[in-house]
């Protein structure tokens, strides 16, 4: 199999892995809090990253060595805190809902990229932002007199991961992939397990399994994602990430009886559409951009 080919094959079982990581996320989310169910799920990728690292040249020793290491822990700590978030987010406003919204999340990175990063931003990528935050409207829509005030939860998270992901950009100039994704797991389990245990929640046998898979799933979709990134750019990768709206959407309704709505999907589409132009540009110009997965 050609290398391409096999690194579009690693992208869809990357994103399909993420679209049954929301099911599981949203399903124990709506039975414990999303502190704890981040937290065992951050262990898990702890252990994953570092088995990872240990394998990789130099092992363990060469991956912690980071020029950066009071930004990566930040990085940690916001893929931690944005993780909870997205969890009581799914089962708040709902997963559909809240995969609709989190597609803005490149357009925020463009947004950010200027002041952070000290990028430049073309009209043309300007304007695709306006349209994605005029498609952001669509999907909330502030001027139904039953506007859910939850609904801002996911754009909370998205705008989280953009930060994290302009981090990455930033430290992705001196580290290596494996280093980042280290520091990532590493740090996200520590930082959240200062907090967590005040939340346990004793998890019955029953549930274990479904803990498992999330975990599982968790290694898998981030592993997956990162054999794609070692055969396809960035520009190549990120198009077909906007798959896990189409497949946590079919999630939310098959298995949590969700519905979608006109201004959801029209919303979405607008948003969709804003982030393929903003990473065509983004190739033309050479710009590499992390992953746009959220969860």
């Amino acid at each position: 199999m050609k290398s391409k080919t096999l690194g579009y094959v690693y992208v869809l079982l990357a994103v399909t892995i993420f679209a049954g990581q929301d099911g599981f996320s949203k399903l124990l989310g709506e039975k414990y809090p999303p502190i704890v169910v981040t937290m065992i799920r951050f262990w898990a990728f702890a252990g994953f990253v570092a088995l990872l690292a240990a394998s990789s040249p130099g092992g363990l020793r060469r991956a912690f060595v980071t020029r950066q290491p009071v930004l990566q822990t930040i990085r940690g700590v916001l893929l931690a805190t944005e993780i909870v978030i997205v969890i009581f987010a799914f089962t708040t406003a709902g997963l559909a809902m809240s995969q609709a919204i989190l597609q803005v999340t490149p357009l925020i990175i463009t947004i950010l990229s200027v002041p952070l990063l000290g990028e430049k931003v073309g009209w043309r990528r300007g304007l695709a932002v306006v349209v994605g935050l005029i498609g952001v409207l669509v999907i909330l829509n502030p001027l139904n007199v039953h506007f859910d005030i939850r609904l801002l939860l996911p754009l909370v998270a998205g705008i989280m991961y953009a930060f994290y992901g302009i981090a990455t950009r930033a430290v992705s100039r001196q580290d290596s992939a494996v280093t980042s994704v280290l520091y990532a797991g590493v740090m996200g389990a520590l930082a959240i397990t200062l907090v967590g245990p005040f939340y346990w929640t004793p998890i019955p046998m029953s549930d274990w399994p479904a803990m498992a898979a999330l975990c599982v799933c968790g290694a898998l979709s981030h592993y997956f994602l990162i054999k794609a990134y070692g055969l396809l750019s960035a520009s190549e990768v990120q198009p077909l990430t906007y798959l896990q709206l189409v497949l946590s959407v079919g999630v939310a309704i098959v298995f949590f009886g969700e519905s979608l709505t006109f201004n959801m999907v029209i919303g979405a589409l607008i948003v969709v559409g804003a982030g393929l132009f903003t990473v065509w540009r983004e190739s033309r110009l050479g710009i590499e951009s992390p992953p746009s997965t959220t969860s």
